[in-house]
């Protein structure tokens, strides 16, 4: 492994941060950069980089998922890669804008068409069709992250 990627986390053995977790107000930028480590150390196991629930965190910001894994591959830590995208996003965010945009995406569920809603159910009827609580995505990937090393839902 690069010596610059010695803090990277192995994701075939815990889960990256939950999505819940923020960065300069962001909810989600943890995650996204256990699983651009990982990635570039070879330990993201099942977890993808930049897939369908990181992509709104790049378009908020304006940052791209190749920039952003190439500053992570210069080994800069979660504080070092916060000032980066502080100073490069082309999307210049206030702090209100990113606790708005963070509040929004931490409560946000399935959308209102058949087809999100079907996708929804069947996840979550994978882990426990009894289970009433789990209500957005970010409850989902929770629960995902949760069954899939160990846990019972």
């Amino acid at each position: 492994m690069k010596e610059n990627l010695r803090h990277a986390p192995d994701l075939t053995q815990r889960p990256p941060r939950s999505p819940r977790v923020r960065l300069g107000g962001y909810v989600v930028l943890p995650r996204i950069l256990d699983k651009g480590r990982a990635e570039l150390a070879g330990t993201a196991g099942e977890f993808k980089y930049n897939n369908p629930a990181d992509y709104h965190w790049f378009r908020f910001t304006g940052i791209t998922a190749e920039q952003l894994k190439a500053e992570l591959a210069t080994g800069k830590s979660d504080g070092e890669m916060l000032k980066w995208i502080e100073e490069n996003a082309p999307h210049k965010r206030g702090p209100w804008e990113i606790q708005q945009w963070s509040a929004y995406f931490n409560e946000r569920g399935p959308d209102s068409d058949v087809e999100t809603m079907q996708f929804f159910a069947k996840r979550l009827g994978e882990f426990n069709k009894d289970r009433e609580d789990v209500k957005t995505w970010f409850d989902l990937l929770d629960l995902d992250d949760y069954v899939t090393f160990g846990g019972k839902a």
